[in-house]
């Protein structure tokens, strides 16, 4: 049974966004920033044909300076390398011009719809994407961006707990084709992609591995449909780690709906927030989950910007994809989809670990007064533009 509900998922994806599920894929799942940080680092060094990068942010400081070193390194030995960021980074992370700094250092780089100063809905549409690719067999994915705070390198919001896998094997070919036609978007180069196919498969039966994107400009709404169907088809837990929760009536439904039947559904959000009127915002929706008999974290040592999925140890996702409006419905995401995979258990673990750190929220925690009720009334209507 469980397996033909896995099944529906799995040729859903596939039919309707074009992205397979693959065998032969050795995850590896982890639970800090830090830790991403250091595989990354190693895997880079070992690039010998093509290295892929797309981020939302990227940041001059340790991380990404020491990133950038092993980049000039690799072009030196003949390594082909690409970066392609978000355009948000213009306004007040990189120069505007930064793009031609990497490119004379022989890296290749765009940047994903430059802000520009004429109103346009389209600049709404961000590119949010977290993806490494090294040499078609290697991949990296997650919450973790090129910025010193993604690695407790810099405090900003306390301890900053996030969370990335890496994929070696077959599955790494749906992250290829995901950067492979963003770069191609809008200055067509290529069109056959088999030069970046893996040549290295590992022999591992390990569950089924799904990577996907999700994207603004199709009408599917692919990332948000993954996490409600998680939600209709658990049995006995969802496990869920968001840094926002700004969500319609529907994804709303479903959390009530699951715990309602009895699903020990948790939410896992910030203690410390980085946006405060987002974070009023979420609290907004305490109290009906709560009612419902959701339990709702906070992790009190800082900020959690892991954005995870994990349930009944059978499935789990872990991606870029926030639980809130931008993330659902404007962005260009990413996630990789597990079913009985080993790491699925490494997830369920590290959100045991995680729990103890964190302050459950209670009713009582919930009470406001008229004039707060007003303010998440319009938060509410607002939070599409949050």
């Amino acid at each position: 049974e469980a397996s033909r509900r896995s099944s529906h998922l799995i040729d859903y994806m596939k039919d309707h966004a074009g992205y397979p599920a693959y065998g032969n894929t050795h995850v590896e799942y982890f639970p800090l920033g830090e830790d991403k940080f250091e595989a990354l680092m190693r895997e880079l060094k070992a690039a010998r044909h093509f290295i892929f990068m797309e981020y939302f942010i990227v940041e001059r400081g340790y991380m990404w300076d020491s990133i950038l070193k092993v980049l000039e390194e690799k072009v030196k030995e003949g390594v082909e390398v690409r970066v392609m960021y978000d355009g948000m980074c213009c306004l007040m992370l990189l120069p505007y011009h930064y793009p031609r700094v990497l490119e004379k250092k022989g890296i290749r780089c765009k940047m994903f719809s430059p802000i520009k100063p004429t109103l346009s809905t389209y600049q709404n549409n961000r590119d949010h994407r977290k993806i490494v690719v090294i040499d078609g067999h290697t991949a990296f994915t997650g919450g973790v961006n090129l910025a010193d705070e993604y690695i407790n390198r810099k405090v900003r919001f306390g301890h900053w707990k996030d969370a990335a896998i890496r994929l070696e094997g077959a599955a790494v070919w749906n992250f290829t084709v995901m950067f492979l036609n963003v770069w191609n978007a809008f200055r067509p180069q290529e069109t056959d992609y088999t030069a970046f196919a893996p040549t290295r498969l590992p022999a591992v039966q390990d569950g089924v591995v799904q990577p996907y994107a999700d994207s603004p400009l199709d009408e599917e709404p692919l990332a948000e449909t993954v996490y409600l169907d998680i939600l209709s088809q658990a049995q006995r837990y969802v496990y869920i780690y968001t840094p926002y929760l700004a969500v319609g009536e529907e994804m709303l439904d479903a959390l009530k709906s699951a715990a309602k039947r009895g699903v020990d559904v948790r939410l896992i959000l910030p203690g410390i927030p980085d946006k405060k009127l987002v974070f009023r915002l979420s609290r907004s929706y305490y109290l009906p989950l709560l009612r419902a008999g959701v339990r709702i974290y906070e992790f009190t040592p800082g900020f959690l910007h892991a954005k995870c999925y994990v349930s009944d140890d059978r499935v789990a996702v872990v991606g870029s994809i926030n639980m809130d409006y931008r993330s659902l419905f404007l962005h260009f995401e990413c996630g990789t989809l597990l079913f009985h995979n080993s790491q699925i258990a490494a997830l369920r673990k590290d959100v045991e670990r995680t729990l103890p750190q964190c302050r459950e929220i209670m009713r009582s925690d919930c009470r406001t007064n008229l004039p707060g009720t007003a303010l998440d009334s319009v938060l509410r209507l607002l939070s599409p533009l949050m």
